[in-house]
């Protein structure tokens, strides 16, 4: 690797808008259970040195580990082809915090079956009402099946729940097959909410 100055102006003005636009933290890469282990450790620690209440540390946790998992599990770029070895997902992973809101972005390849799937999801999250979010939530944990990778298709609603916001989200075409998902939650640093 030849470490240039244009490279390292490059680096440093990436790391100043990051800094600028209120993230902590950024990943691009594999998404194991080891790495979002290491993830949600580093996030705890982060969160106990901030001056929020409890229920906003909690809130915060409990939505970026259920995006994490999303990551690992339903990523359509798999670390391996090979279906007896560790099939952990790809994307991307973004928590940053302007004022009183916290972010947390994620990005990862899908199918277009897959993004079909996933925008009729989100869109039945995003119209529904606080109590109709309860009862989606109950139904599917008391009817819910396992997919093949394990969900059983709690983490939109639950995400939904937790922050009290619709799910804002953006798929970008990259060929025929596939898309670019970009999830982006909020969560309020200030006001409780109604579960």
């Amino acid at each position: 690797m030849n470490l240039n100055f244009k490279f390292l102006k490059s680096v440093s003005t990436i790391y100043d808008e990051m800094v600028h636009n209120g993230f902590s933290m950024v990943y691009l890469g594999e998404f194991s259970a080891e790495i979002t282990g290491m993830f949600t450790a580093m996030t705890e620690n982060n969160l106990s040195k901030q001056g929020d209440e409890k229920s906003v540390k909690k809130r915060v946790f409990h939505v970026m580990v259920e995006v994490l998992q999303n990551l690992n599990k339903h990523s359509d770029e798999l670390k391996s082809e090979d279906p007896s070895k560790d099939q952990s997902g790809n994307g991307l992973f973004i928590v940053g915090r302007i004022e009183d809101t916290y972010y947390i972005i994620t990005s990862n390849k899908v199918s277009k079956e897959r993004r079909d799937l996933l925008e009729s999801a989100i869109k039945q999250v995003n119209s529904a009402t606080h109590d109709e979010l309860k009862q989606m939530y109950l139904k599917q944990i008391k009817e819910g099946q396992l997919s093949s990778k394990g969900g059983a298709g709690l983490g939109l609603i639950d995400i939904a729940r937790k922050t009290g916001k619709r799910l804002n989200y953006q798929f970008i075409e990259l060929d025929s097959e596939y898309y670019f998902f970009i999830l982006q939650v909020e969560i309020s640093g200030k006001t409780a909410v109604k579960e």
